[in-house]
């Protein structure tokens, strides 16, 4: 048991171009070392390349990606009498948005195009036409909750 009461998740702020709390977090996800200016315009010029490819409103676009990447299901490890069975349990919605963002960022980085608002860029567009690592990961751990679920019945 914890001594202390749960951490309480802090409310995020609405962006300054876009008055979106969604591309804020995408910018705070993207931001390393405190950067935040850097970060906002790596943001913003990916959302520029994305409503220049998509012709349609950037947030707009963001919102579709980030939709497709949110995950339903995902499995959590729970011990019963020595064994460890993966359970598969529904996401709730400010966690699935998060691990959105998350999975969002983390494959950009790992993309190959020249500078990072490319490689953001187009992790955006492959999310909406479902493809890319992100999506994939989603795709996963999806398959993975379906395969285990034998043993919902664990579920607390």
């Amino acid at each position: 048991m914890p001594r202390r009461a749960a951490a309480g998740a802090r409310p995020i702020d609405s962006d300054a171009i876009h008055g979106s709390k969604l591309v804020q977090q995408l910018i705070n996800k993207v931001m390393v070392d405190g950067k935040k200016s850097t970060a906002e315009k790596i943001v913003y010029d990916a959302l520029d390349i994305v409503a220049r490819k998509t012709n349609e409103e950037a947030v707009v676009a963001l919102e579709t990606s980030i939709k497709t990447l949110t995950p339903v299901l995902e499995v959590r490890s729970r011990r019963v009498g020595g064994a460890t069975y993966q359970v598969p349990v529904e996401v709730p919605p400010p966690r699935a948005r998060t691990l959105a963002v998350r999975w969002l960022v983390e494959f950009s980085r790992r993309r190959r195009e020249k500078s990072m608002s490319e490689r953001l860029a187009n992790e955006l567009l492959d999310a909406q036409s479902q493809q890319g690592l992100a999506y994939k990961r989603k795709d996963d751990i999806y398959r993975m909750a379906q395969a285990n679920k034998a043993f919902a019945h664990y579920r607390w």
